[in-house]
């Protein structure tokens, strides 16, 4: 018996109804990515009922039809926690969810976090200011590399970010730093996630490298993840589901980078025959394409990634179940860089369903992402004791 969470990072499916209040009306990081190319080609994702998701939620995704009879359950699921970064979404999905935001910081970090900061990893920083990542390396990637020190920035979500050329700072060392920040950032300045932002290059010419690392706030509690490892069951991480969770609850990691890599994993460990949750999370529409508002490759990765779900769905059998959904959106057609406040689409699979000759149900709007953690839990037949409602009798 297996569960399977795939998160397509970023993908959200219309705003939520707070999201005047985070400066994300007219956010619709499908609809609006559709109809910017003309149309998307998604031929196992309609099967599956991405059509159907859409029109039940009164949008239409260009190229994609909601047919007579669709192979998966669907719907849209909404965040209870406020936030919108990846953290929040995912903790969300597993059971958790927040009474307050976690921090950010619009102005950069005060003097309070920077100045103990700097003593610590002896360097001085530059930046401390909220930008795209790409863009401040191109901007101060020439003075990092003459003065040695840390580039420092920020975003929308609650994220410090250190980038380092790593002919200047070698990973390990930036790791080190990263870690010394997670522990100063604590309190009231507990921000989500401390990231490593490795580059390498040349001025007019820096790339950012595979090497990057999250180091996220341990769980307030227990999620999804603990409860399944506590019933002797594989939970078998892919991607950077590990760092957001602080390798907390998962027995089987397969750290790797890049939408390729990540779904590759997932069969790795499908092919490997333990019983338990594989949870992964697709970065690249995220991290390459919705953060940078590349609609053109936010496209194009949908349409690849769904070219390869046929080696998915080929794997599957009757005793598991394949979740796919989304941690937030990003969507790549308004002028924001940043996470969007909207709802995701939810998309539950099992063959068993298929061969008794039923088709997909509409599961609704769920009030919270957690009714997917507690899903899969039913699924699972582990104790759940956490927030969110199954909705397992309108899969199987």
């Amino acid at each position: 018996m297996r569960a399977l969470i795939i998160v397509f990072d970023g993908v959200g499916i219309g705003e939520l109804p707070d999201a005047g209040e985070y400066g994300d009306l007219g956010s619709n990081t499908l609809v609006n990515t559709s109809r910017a190319v003309g149309g998307l080609n998604l031929p196992n994702l309609e099967k599956l009922g991405l059509g159907n998701l859409a029109a039940a939620a009164g949008h239409e995704i260009c190229g994609v039809a909601a047919i007579e009879h669709p192979l998966a359950s669907y719907g849209t699921m909404a965040e209870k926690s406020p936030g919108k970064d990846t953290t929040t979404g995912h903790w969300e999905l597993a059971g958790i969810q927040l009474d307050q935001a976690f921090p950010t910081y619009p102005k950069g970090f005060p003097p309070e976090i920077i100045l103990p900061f700097q003593e610590a990893i002896g360097r001085k920083v530059i930046g401390n200011i909220p930008a795209s990542g790409t863009k401040i390396i191109e901007e101060l990637g020439e003075e990092h590399i003459r003065t040695g020190s840390p580039i420092v920035y920020t975003s929308a979500d609650s994220v410090f970010q250190i980038a380092a050329h790593e002919e200047v700072i070698p990973p390990a060392e930036l790791y080190e730093m990263c870690k010394i920040a997670r522990e100063l950032l604590s309190g009231p300045h507990a921000v989500g996630r401390v990231i490593a932002r490795p580059f390498i290059g040349v001025p007019g010419n820096f790339i950012r490298t595979e090497r990057r690392r999250d180091f996220s706030l341990v769980p307030p509690g227990p999620t999804l993840l603990d409860l399944v490892a506590r019933e002797g069951l594989e939970v078998m991480a892919c991607g950077k589901i590990d760092d957001i969770f602080a390798n907390q609850g998962i027995t089987r990691s397969k750290h790797v980078a890049g939408n390729d890599a990540i779904f590759d994993a997932v069969l790795e460990f499908l092919d490997s025959g333990h019983s338990g949750l594989i949870f992964a999370n697709l970065i690249d529409f995220d991290m390459k394409w919705g953060h940078r508002n590349d609609v053109e490759g936010f496209a194009r990765g949908l349409e690849h990634i769904d070219s390869r779900l046929p080696e998915l769905l080929g794997r599957l059998g009757e005793s598991d179940l394949l979740a796919i959904c989304a941690d937030h959106g990003n969507d790549p057609t308004t002028p924001s860089t940043d996470h969007s406040r909207e709802y995701v689409p939810v998309l539950a699979y099992s063959p068993a369903r298929q061969r008794k000759g039923r088709c997909g149900a509409h599961v609704g709007v769920r009030e919270t992402f957690s009714d997917l953690g507690a899903t899969v839990a039913d699924f699972l037949e582990v104790g759940w004791t956490l927030r969110g409602e199954s909705f397992l009798n309108e899969i199987l």
